[in-house]
């Protein structure tokens, strides 16, 4: 009796949160296309002033790909571009790259850190230098492998315009060869729902940033304190969307498919690796938390896993609840324009993130801390100086 209410309750919890996905995916779309009304054909009229962004990368090694996303942002249309690029103590040929660049236009601005200020995160130094420079009234804070489509960011500006809102920030979209790297990215999707879902709905305590496009009005970026707030703060992209709700701010979330296409690891043991840092940061490198978190992901996991073994209609529910994960992955695959049978290896990727976050606290605490960018961070001056 005892095992029947175990399973069918853990069979329960799985299709609440499929469910629940499924509900906030009502508020989860693509970001709009507009068409100006300033001519015929929908084209921007060469007397329209256009609205000036200043966009930030801080920039560390990065030769293999720091100039096709220059050039990307310098194509931008719809838009005056200020791009400001900060070579964050590179040793690579990133700063010969980005000084070839500069000589063919001069919107590029590039400014070099040679030596990283005690109680700083090299990245939210490097977006503080880049911020400071900033004279547009919006600033983008996006990353170096991020290659932007020609029109996103005018359409994110229009966006705040209609909306009202000074935040816009979109999901990173994946350049992925393998299908097993495609379920990666929808299953974590799916964990992303209800916070886009919160922000878009101007839910209270909803609060969402992610660095691949961080767009936010400058003088509101200003009024929140910025990356000066967030100078020990390893999800600085997440926390400055807390900032900006703190500081009364609107904020609207997309999924950014191939309007933000991010060269990442085409590979799943490469997200894993990339996660590292972050998922212990996630819940502010709190071990209680995060053991408790890792132990209920794991008794859940092994529930399902064991169910079948009972041979009872219960167990046997719950080993196939999981799998109705598929529905709001299958939705997310749709709007990526992504096909059904990605959708369908989304629930074989819940034991890969929990083991991605069991990874990045046993790897975080075995060291005492983070290694970012060549410079350690320990793990109780993390906790001291992020925002919470």
């Amino acid at each position: 009796m005892l095992t029947t209410l175990i399973f069918g309750g853990v069979a329960t919890l799985f299709l609440a949160m499929g469910l629940s996905t499924l509900f906030h995916l009502q508020w989860v779309r693509r970001l709009p296309s507009f068409k100006s009304s300033n001519t015929p054909d929908g084209s921007i009229s060469p007397s329209t002033k256009l609205v000036r962004c200043s966009v930030v990368i801080a920039a560390r090694d990065e030769q293999m790909r720091i100039e096709q996303t220059v050039r990307h942002l310098l194509a931008q249309v719809g838009v005056e571009i200020e791009l400001i690029v900060i070579d964050d103590r590179s040793t690579d040929q990133t700063g010969d790259i980005l000084r070839r660049l500069a000589a063919e236009d001069s919107r590029l601005q590039i400014k070099r850190v040679d030596i990283l200020p005690e109680g700083w995160l090299g990245k939210c130094h490097a977006c503080r230098v880049g911020a400071d420079a900033a004279t547009g009234e919006w600033i983008l804070f996006t990353d170096a492998d991020c290659w932007l489509r020609p029109d996103v960011i005018a359409r994110a500006i229009r966006l705040a315009k209609v909306e009202g809102v000074d935040h816009v920030t979109l999901t990173p979209g994946i350049a992925a060869r393998t299908l097993s790297a495609r379920a990666w990215h929808l299953a974590f999707l799916v964990t992303l729902a209800n916070w886009m879902s919160g922000v878009n709905r101007d839910r209270p305590r909803a609060y969402l940033g992610l660095g691949a496009f961080n767009l936010v009005r400058a003088t509101a970026y200003r009024e929140c304190g910025g990356y000066e707030a967030l100078r020990l703060t390893v999800l600085d992209d997440v926390k400055l969307g807390l900032l900006l709700r703190r500081a009364g701010k609107r904020t609207r979330g997309f999924l950014g498919a191939e309007d933000v296409e991010c060269h990442w690891s085409p590979t799943v043991l490469g997200m894993i690796k990339i996660m590292q840092k972050n998922y212990f940061a996630a819940l502010d490198f709190r071990l209680g938390l995060a053991l408790a978190a890792a132990a209920a992901g794991t008794l859940l996991l092994c529930t399902a896993l064991l169910g079948p073994l009972t041979g009872t209609k219960a167990g046997l529910a719950v080993a196939v609840a999981p799998f109705s994960f598929v529905l709001p992955a299958g939705v997310f695959a749709r709007r990526l324009g992504w096909s059904w049978r990605t959708a369908a290896l989304a629930p074989f990727m819940l034991p890969v993130l929990l083991f991605a976050m069991l990874n990045s606290i046993i790897v975080t605490y075995r060291h005492g801390g983070i290694w970012w960018r060549d410079t350690f961070y320990p793990i109780d001056v993390l906790r001291k100086g992020a925002v919470r």
